[in-house]
């Protein structure tokens, strides 16, 4: 998923975009224009929606956005703590298997009350295979009972373990005990979804403004496809009070130097900096760098191209790759070169309190020697001279000037190795990600929960997001022991997945991590109270206000 955030939370600790206010030079300090003065902001976004159907996002974007129009069972406040949402309290049973929850008064945008049905009709939904969920599967899969008979078709939608007790109740009944559940539901793909207004606009379900419904902080009123989209607060939300914000504007912008003379015209209130620019406005009080635990990384399809099947090729690449001088040169904006496949900042180990990347120390590395070492032992094993390797990745403006970083170092570093550059729409990597239709791919992902699970347990043979012909049954054991023998046995199951990882990467290099993510940007200092979190939306707009 991939899902953006704004910064990492640390074993729950703390995480918001500050928009503090430092020194700020005469030359390029920008006025505090635009949105001051009334309840309205302007941000950009970096593509179109796909989608806003919770059932079907998959990626980044939806996430956002219909992150804001919708609420399940919890919310994340500024702390990355889990808060009531459409839950007011809830129990679990003494095996962690049986959770019931007690729904507060809520209403739909449309004035229907929000009810336990309304979670057991969008969890069905998820897994109905007619349906096609993507995530459905992958999240409640080997989690909510049955939903894995269900998603393979072995089994009825009525009996997948979450039931409505009443309106107000919802009983959820788990395959085994998940020691990170309740962090699971806020992902968008556990929100309600009121079954009547579903089914009335049948395939034009979420695809208008017109055809959206809300049951959270803000409402979607205008979305013209392409160029952005308008959500302002929703009256019938069960915490209006706290929402100050009347109306939130989006731009679809690619190009940074587009958003910057926006940015600096008054025009909109946030936008997005590659390297070209932070030097300039760093000591602007509307710059700030904020931390993601979001990794990007390649993915190798081992049956798309035969080379990439070679573990000396995928070897060769990681090690051909100069981390340091992509986030220092091209992205210049507090990326940091990636160390392994879970991010730092992320969790701690549960005995020591110690960050799990700092426990397991660094398990990739840049280094032009050893590339070349296995790019020979591939040739020779391949029995050629030359290889050719499509690259996939996005057609926005800093993700081109990675590419083409990336094939400069992997050309010059491995004689005799093509990389061909195949730039798409967002949207369309996506697809061809989950399609499997690529050589090797520039990808991304984020936390969908506060859990070295979610990075890891995408490898497993055949698993939703593989997506890239990787299997290994050594693997595979360890996730399962991780997930099922050590689930309530927090130290072991962590020391299982830092063997997993190493798995993973030193030894079967199945995917070469290249940078942990930041973001630098301009946001209006006017504008308060935006948050993130590790597993939120980029950017959480409930508790926001714009002060003059």
């Amino acid at each position: 998923m991939f899902v953006l955030v704004l910064a990492a939370c640390s074993g729950g600790g703390d995480s918001e975009t500050t928009n503090t206010e430092g020194e700020s030079s005469d030359e390029n300090t920008s006025e505090d224009s635009g949105a001051s003065g009334d309840q309205e902001i302007t941000v950009t976004a970096k593509s179109e929606i796909p989608s806003m159907d919770p059932s079907l996002i998959t990626d980044s974007v939806g996430f956002q956005w219909a992150g804001e129009t919708h609420e399940g069972l919890y919310r994340l406040d500024e702390n990355g703590q889990l808060v009531d949402g459409m839950a007011e309290s809830s129990e679990v049973s003494d095996d962690g298997l049986t959770w019931t929850f007690k729904l507060r008064d809520a209403e739909w945008s449309n004035g229907d009350p929000v009810t336990a049905n309304d979670f057991v009709y969008a969890w069905r939904r998820a897994v109905d295979p007619e349906v096609g969920s993507e995530y459905g599967p992958y999240f409640l899969g080997g989690i909510i009972k049955n939903a894995q008979a269900i998603s393979n078709g072995e089994a009825e939608l009525e009996e997948l373990g979450a039931k409505a007790e009443d309106d107000k109740t919802l009983v959820v009944n788990l395959e085994k005990p998940v020691p990170y559940f309740e962090s699971m539901t806020v992902f968008i793909t556990f929100m309600p979804l009121n079954q009547d207004f579903v089914e009335e606009h049948g395939d034009k379900h979420a695809t208008e403004a017109e055809y959206t419904l809300a049951n959270g902080p803000f409402k979607m009123t205008e979305w013209n496809h392409g160029e952005g989209w308008t959500i302002e607060k929703n009256e019938s939300y069960w915490d209006a009070d706290t929402v100050q914000l009347d109306k939130v504007n989006a731009k679809v912008i690619k190009e940074v130097s587009t958003g910057v003379n926006l940015y600096d015209s008054g025009e909109i209130d946030q936008t997005e900096l590659n390297a070209e620019f932070v030097d300039k406005y760093r000591t602007d009080n509307a710059f700030e760098i904020v931390e993601k635990p979001y990794l990007y990384f390649f993915k190798f399809n081992q049956e798309a191209n035969d080379a990439l099947a070679n573990v000396n090729v995928r070897k060769a690449i990681s090690y051909g790759i100069d981390r340091q001088g992509l986030v220092d040169t091209i992205l210049n904006d507090g990326s940091v070169a990636a160390e392994g496949y879970v991010p730092s900042n992320f969790v701690s180990m549960p005995d020591s309190g110690e960050g799990f990347r700092e426990a397991q120390g660094a398990l990739v590395e840049s280094n032009a020697e050893k590339a070349q070492e296995h790019w020979q032992k591939a040739l020779e094993e391949l029995g050629t001279d030359s290889v050719e390797i499509e690259l996939l990745g996005d057609d926005t403006g800093t993700s081109k000037d990675a590419l083409a970083y990336y094939k400069n170092q992997l050309e010059e570093n491995l004689e005799g190795l093509t990389i061909k550059l195949l730039e798409v729409p967002f949207k369309e990597r996506v697809r061809r990600d989950s399609a499997s239709e690529f050589e090797m791919e520039a990808a991304t992902w984020g936390p969908d929960y506060v859990d070295p699970n979610t990075y890891l347990n995408m490898y497993v043979t055949d698993g939703q997001n593989n997506n890239m012909n990787y299997s290994s049954e050594e693997y595979d054991s360890l996730i399962e022991k991780a997930n099922g023998e050590y689930a309530q046995q927090p130290e072991k199951r962590y020391e299982t997945f830092l063997e997993a990882e190493r798995l993973l990467l030193e030894e079967d290099a199945a995917v070469a991590p290249i940078y942990q993510d930041a973001k630098a940007q301009l946001f209006r200092p006017s504008i308060k109270g935006v948050y993130s979190t590790a597993t939120g939306p980029e950017f959480e707009f409930k508790w926001a206000s714009v002060e003059e």
